[in-house]
């Protein structure tokens, strides 16, 4: 139990035997007990407002608490006392709920209809409808009537494709195919590109107090330290990433050469009776289904791996359910946090260092090569390409196989 509910128990248990003036004491000394932010908690627990509690602490300053006789048995008259808003003007209730929300109980040329409704400009706008209210009043009657500050929730997704979920199951089965057969599946993506620079960085970290961090003003692009490119390689079977910090064009030249620096380094090691290997990646960008480099690169690849490379793609609207974005890139990001990227060595540093509970390890390197970008693929050379399609949603499912005999390795 939090304090706000065992104040309010409090209440529950001694409201029959709270008169008016010894419900504010009580509530006044409860608030002061608390200390800094009590008033607030136990006007919000109990629900009566910060005024009469202020009232409260000050009748326990005056000569110590003994402000009237405790054995009065009435406090005022029957009927006595101040009546509430919504009793003395019936209409400021209907007129607030027209404000709020104008196009559906009110009027659509509301002239709140296109501004912020802060209580403020509901307070402004109903005192000019002849309603006396306050700031303070607007936000009791916000809350009685239902009322929460809220954000924008992001839940529509659009129009979906109609065999959405019928890939994910694919997907799914793909992958615990491959893994029963200790094969390695990776999942691909490029992570948004970041500024290098003394820029502002979202997020906090602990730091001496009164010490941030400092940042530039305004984020324009370094001409010399420019931008870098993150592309992500994780190994869904052993929970490790690899990620190629690129300073130039994210190609799917440079997607591939991750990849492939991937395998050197991570991947046979780990695999060294790997025989093909599955990516699952996104439907666009530079590892997208449409795109012609990225499969005669794969075709490369294939060639020096001397096995088949398996590619899946999730449908369109559908990236955040690719296993890079939830269990590497959401770390990297979390262990950056409130840190500018000063250099592209601080970039290949902090995804380095990056871990989890679950055991996650990452390996970063910075890919110094330059990628062209808008590279033609002619239909000769996309012709090239040993692709097999599977017969579901081939567009989205094939394999590239090698064209050349298994090299050693």
């Amino acid at each position: 139990m939090d304090i706000s509910e065992a104040v309010e128990a409090k209440f529950r248990a001694l409201q029959a035997r709270l008169d008016e003036a010894t419900l504010r004491l009580w509530a006044a000394a409860e608030a002061r007990s608390l200390g800094r932010g009590g008033v607030s908690l136990v006007a919000k627990a109990i629900g009566i407002s910060r005024t009469t509690i202020y009232a409260g602490l000050a009748e326990l300053e005056a000569a110590g608490g003994a402000t009237r006789d405790m054995t009065a048995k009435r406090i005022r008259a029957p009927g006595g006392g101040r009546k509430r808003l919504t009793e003395l003007d019936a209409k400021v209730l209907e007129h607030l709920d027209a404000l709020v929300e104008p196009t559906s109980r009110g009027d659509p040329m509301s002239a709140l209809r296109w501004t912020c409704k802060s209580t403020t400009r509901l307070a402004e706008e109903l005192n000019r409808l002849g309603h006396r209210v306050s700031q303070r009043t607007i936000c009791d009657l916000l809350t009685q009537t239902g009322y929460s500050l809220q954000s924008v929730r992001k839940t529509r997704e659009g129009a979906q494709h109609p065999d959405r979920d019928a890939q994910f199951h694919y997907i799914a089965d793909k992958v615990a195919q491959y893994q029963r057969q200790r094969q390695p599946v990776i999942s691909v993506d490029t992570k948004k590109k970041e500024l290098i620079g003394d820029f502002k960085n979202a997020g906090r970290e602990w730091q001496p107090k009164g010490q941030p961090e400092q940042a530039r003003v305004h984020d324009f692009i370094d001409d010399e330290l420019g931008k870098v490119a993150p592309y992500g390689v994780y190994d869904v079977t052993a929970n490790e990433g690899w990620v190629s910090v690129g300073i130039n064009h994210d190609t799917a030249e440079f997607a591939v050469q991750s990849i492939r620096r991937w395998w050197l380094e991570m991947g046979r090691p780990l695999y060294p009776k790997a025989r093909r290997l599955l990516v699952t990646a996104d439907c666009g960008g530079s590892n997208g289904y449409r795109v012609r480099l990225w499969r005669v690169q794969l075709q490369r690849l294939a060639d020096e791996l001397g096995f088949a490379v398996q590619v899946c793609h999730f449908p369109p609207g559908t990236s955040k359910w690719n296993k890079i974005e939830h269990r590497l890139f959401c770390h990297i990001t979390n262990n950056w946090r409130g840190r500018p990227l000063l250099t592209r060595q601080v970039v290949v540093n902090l995804i380095g260092s990056v871990s989890t509970a679950e055991g996650l390890k990452v390996r970063a390197e910075l890919d110094e090569n330059m990628y062209d970008a808008g590279i033609k693929v002619s239909d000769a050379e996309l012709a090239a390409v040993a692709i097999e399609r599977d017969e579901f949603h081939g567009e989205w499912n094939y394999r590239i196989k090698p064209r050349t005999s298994r090299r050693k390795t």
